[in-house]
């Protein structure tokens, strides 16, 4: 098991010095100068080659790309995130510090209601059957099929601007008013929420309809236990293995599926810095959000990896 778990963290590590290797060049590939819409957005005038010269020495701009990209993999191999372009007062830690534990929220809310939500639903259209099992099938395959943004917007508008049980947008701190906090709260993470819960429930439908018909679920049934006890002890519990597979590979790609929501909801977590960032030329703050996403998405399929050998000896191999 310790070798297994090995081979996963150094293959995590080698795909993550892949991402900052591939994002560093992409970012300074992309045309624009920094120093240059820096000055610009200061209103200082005409931007004379002197200052222009000036700014690229104090953002190390003037080094070659090269020698850029080997002080940043210093940086970051002693915790080092860099500092913003826009504000050379404030570190890329302090911002991202700021606004992760937003993301995670509005992440792990989605997936506690896919869990919650989807489970049940791929259940209960496998046990069922019939024409239950085609609603649900309907409904989970619209709701693979509609973006995000799609979903978000039109809860914005009938939740929000027709009924008016939800706020539109925005965030509360959880510790000045928890109850309005999860009021804002809930909307995202419901449109956030909507094409996990489907995968999720097609998954469960999927794995309990395959392990309805192994022998030893016959077995259980023609010693005379309960339907109930058969489907929760023995079905429910054995079809749960890709469902989590699943469920962690989802959850990662709901990292970068909140820059979206965010943008509709206002809620001010990583996809939202990493889009006005981007717009802002600030290449440290938008390579240490996608390094951070990109950390956890690899440690989300780890730590999947290893629960998954645990539940399955036979995937160690």
């Amino acid at each position: 098991m310790a070798r297994f778990i090995l081979k996963r963290i150094g293959l995590g590590i080698v795909l993550l010095w892949l991402v900052v290797t591939v994002v560093f060049l992409a970012l300074h590939a992309v045309p624009g100068d920094p120093a240059a819409i820096l000055l610009t957005s200061e209103g200082s005038g005409g931007v004379t080659p002197e200052a222009l010269e000036k700014v690229r020495q104090q953002l190390g701009l003037d080094q070659p790309v090269l020698v850029q990209y080997r002080d940043y993999l210093l940086g970051l191999l002693q915790g080092d995130l860099g500092t913003s372009f826009r504000n050379t007062s404030s570190t890329v830690a302090s911002y991202i510090g700021a606004r992760l534990p937003n993301t995670l929220e509005l992440v792990f809310a989605a997936a506690l209601i896919a869990v919650v939500v989807g489970v049940p639903l791929g259940a209960l259209a496998a046990r069922r059957g019939g024409w239950i099992d085609t609603v649900i099938s309907t409904l989970t395959t619209l709701g693979i099929s509609m973006p995000v943004y799609v979903i978000g917007t039109f809860f914005v508008l009938i939740f929000a601007l027709q009924l008016g049980w939800f706020p539109a947008g925005g965030f509360t701190e959880f510790s000045s008013d928890p109850i309005e906090h999860l009021r804002k709260l809930l909307l995202p993470a419901v449109a956030l929420s909507f094409g996990i819960t489907s995968v999720v429930a097609r998954m469960t439908r999927s794995a309990v309809l395959e392990t309805v018909a192994q022998d030893w679920v016959r077995t259980a049934k023609s010693q005379g236990l309960p339907r109930n006890t058969v489907f929760s002890r023995h079905v429910l519990r054995n079809s749960l293995n890709p469902v989590v597979t699943t469920l962690g590979l989802e959850i990662g790609s709901l990292l970068g599926s909140t820059v979206l929501v965010e943008r509709v909801f206002t809620w001010p977590g990583m996809g939202s810095l990493l889009v006005d960032s981007v717009n802002a030329r600030d290449y440290p703050i938008v390579q240490g959000v996608v390094i951070v996403i990109a950390a956890l998405f690899i440690l989300i399929n780890i730590a999947v990896d290893v629960l998954y050998g645990v539940l399955d000896p036979r995937a160690r191999h």
